[in-house]
């Protein structure tokens, strides 16, 4: 397993996928630093700017403009938690930017082998973990290759992608 921090090099395995990238996200929560003080103006009903998400967007634009395909598929409980409904009110931002998200409720995915853990999965070739400390500060990513593994993962993203409601329907209904 090949481990990535955090910053320029986790970056980069954005800049060399090939086709596609798809992530799952299982939490509902997360407590990342960085994304504290957005969460928090969210939660008081106050105005984002969204500066704190720029590179993040700047990245995904890039790459679907180069013709690559960038999806997510984020697992949620129903009633949602705040961690999602602030989710919900981010995700036109990196759909405008060129990234399909999807949502799936928790309880269509009974029959799911879901991961304990988040990944990414680069071109079906391989699987790049997101790790995260105890404190909630994104750590970075751990890669394999091994075909098992990318095997799974690839399972998993077809059973949950199948299943996804693309973001404009899920929020209408």
């Amino acid at each position: 397993m090949k481990l990535f921090p955090t910053g320029e090099a986790f970056d980069n395995l954005f800049r060399g996928f090939r086709h596609t990238a798809f992530h799952l996200e299982v939490e509902d929560t997360y407590h990342t630093p960085e994304e504290s003080g957005p969460f928090k103006l969210f939660l008081d009903g106050q105005p984002d700017d969204f500066a704190w998400h720029r590179p993040w967007l700047d990245l995904i634009e890039d790459v679907t403009q180069a013709g690559r395909s960038v999806s997510r598929v984020r697992v949620v409980t129903v009633p949602h938690v705040d961690y999602t409904r602030w989710g919900l009110t981010v995700a036109p931002l990196n759909i405008a930017a060129g990234e399909d998200i999807r949502w799936l409720p928790r309880s269509l995915t009974t029959d799911v082998e879901l991961p304990p853990d988040d990944f990414w999965l680069f071109d079906d070739e391989r699987v790049v973990f997101t790790v995260f400390e105890e404190d909630g500060r994104f750590a970075g990513g751990a890669e394999t290759t091994d075909r098992h593994i990318v095997d799974r993962c690839r399972e998993v993203r077809d059973k949950v992608w199948a299943r996804a409601i693309p973001h404009d329907t899920y929020v209408a209904s």
